[in-house]
């Protein structure tokens, strides 16, 4: 499978190049937000006002880090992935009204988002969870941080990485979704297994 370095702001043509399978590396900026963030995201959406970041190209990274405040600032500690299904409800559109054209996590992300990525051009990746320190090591500083009034880990950081990865592409901008492929096939073989049973007679 092929691999890629990004850097961002990442481009439509960048995204679309993407499959299933491919491996990737971010160098620049990475957002990161869980769900308290992207609500919030949209209710200033839904207000007319403007973000304190601009998404458009941008990677947004579901995860709660772990960080404290330094002499020389921010550091961060621990970066592992959250679990992408809980922005489920949000991310179809964090990706179309703020042009986020990478999102990564844990665990897969829903048909909705999926086809928002097909509509726009966007993409979804995962980040090996339990790395949280190779993650951390990726991310060269802090940028900036908003919304801590959520709380350290639901606050939306900004964070400038350098080879941040790797990260296996699970959406592709097709619309493919390797998730739910894998559980098609799982549901399709279902029946197989349970022919092969050899079931005690009784």
């Amino acid at each position: 499978m092929p691999i890629y370095h990004l850097k961002t702001p990442l481009s439509e043509e960048d995204v679309a190049r993407l499959r299933v399978g491919d491996t990737l590396y971010i160098s620049g900026v990475v957002v990161a937000a869980r769900d308290s963030a992207h609500k919030r995201m949209l209710e200033y959406m839904e207000r007319g006002e403007r973000l304190p970041v601009d998404l458009r190209g941008g990677v947004v990274y579901h995860v709660g880090p772990v960080v404290r405040r330094t002499e020389r600032g921010w550091e961060v500690i621990s970066a592992g992935p959250t679990t992408s299904a809980r922005m489920e409800a949000f991310e179809a559109d964090v990706i179309e009204k703020l042009g986020v054209k990478l999102v990564v996590g844990k665990g897969g992300m829903g048909k909705r988002t999926a086809e928002a990525m097909k509509k726009h051009v966007a993409a979804y990746a995962i980040f090996t969870g339990g790395a949280g320190v190779l993650a951390a090591k990726a991310i060269k500083r802090v940028v900036d941080v908003y919304w801590l009034d959520l709380g350290m880990a639901e606050a939306m950081w900004v964070f400038e990485v350098e080879n941040f990865g790797p990260l296996t592409v699970m959406i592709d901008s097709t619309g493919r979704n390797f998730y739910d492929e894998l559980r098609e096939e799982a549901r399709r073989r279902i029946p197989e297994i349970l022919n092969s049973i050899e079931w005690p007679r009784h």
